[in-house]
């Protein structure tokens, strides 16, 4: 049972940080908060996410190719490109890691206003912290599994992160229903956006970037949305109103 509670914790708190912090305010600003409170998400991204940290600066920078050239040849993750998701998310991998260090020429419109805390993003990115989190969870499982078999979960927490990622910009380029006839392949994964807390209403998202909620239909439900409201309401973010 302690195993089972430790990786819905891991799973679920590594999907609030991408989806609520990384995807909807550092790619797409959908709501504001302030520099106190950007260093507090960007800190619990750090402890959520662990050996498989992803800088705010690098996801939202690369989020923002993604919908600019959605599906063509300049996008950082489409199956479209792809044979298999292993070679798209090593391609992303390889633009990240340029981004994250600097390396990368990119038009500055993906840059502007995008949280950025480099001591943060060196850290979180090096192999020391990442192995020091690997040996964390094979750690916590040496005392606490109780059975062979959730020893199959650990390699999970190791890449939790890129994970999340590429369930949604393959599968959700690929598979599922849509709403709207967009110019990119993005569908609609339902029931799945109840496990990835939103992410899997890909189509509806890619139709309406602007919007904080990703469920359009009333059958379908955005578990961050919720969540949101009760942060707007008590005044850790603001949403944009009208």
């Amino acid at each position: 049972m302690t195993i089972l509670i430790f990786f819905l914790a891991h799973w679920y708190l590594s999907l609030f940080v991408q989806t609520f912090f990384l995807h909807r305010y550092a790619a797409h600003k959908l709501f504001t908060m302030s520099p106190a409170w950007e260093r507090f998400f960007y800190l619990l991204t750090y402890l959520s996410q662990g050996s498989s940290y992803l800088s705010a600066y690098g996801y939202g920078l690369m989020h923002r190719m993604h919908h600019a050239y959605a599906d063509t040849e300049q996008d950082p993750h489409s199956p479209r490109f792809d044979p298999s998701v292993w070679q798209m998310m090593w391609r992303t991998k390889l633009l990240y890691s340029d981004i994250v260090d600097r390396k990368a020429q990119l038009d500055p419109r993906f840059t502007k206003d995008l949280p950025d805390w480099r001591a943060m993003d060196l850290w979180g990115s090096s192999a020391t912290s990442r192995l020091l989190w690997v040996a964390f969870y094979t750690a916590f499982y040496v005392v606490f599994a109780t059975h062979w078999w959730q020893y199959l979960l650990l390699p999970v927490h190791y890449v939790m992160g890129p994970l999340h990622g590429a369930i949604i910009n393959w599968y959700a380029h690929k598979y599922g229903y849509r709403n709207f006839n967009v110019k990119d392949t993005s569908r609609n994964l339902w029931p799945i956006e109840l496990v990835v807390m939103g992410e899997g209403l890909h189509n509806n998202h890619h139709a309406h970037s602007g919007r904080a909620n990703f469920a359009a239909k009333w059958w379908e439900f955005d578990p961050t949305w919720p969540i949101i409201r009760m942060l707007d309401a008590v005044g850790v973010i603001r949403l944009a109103r009208g």
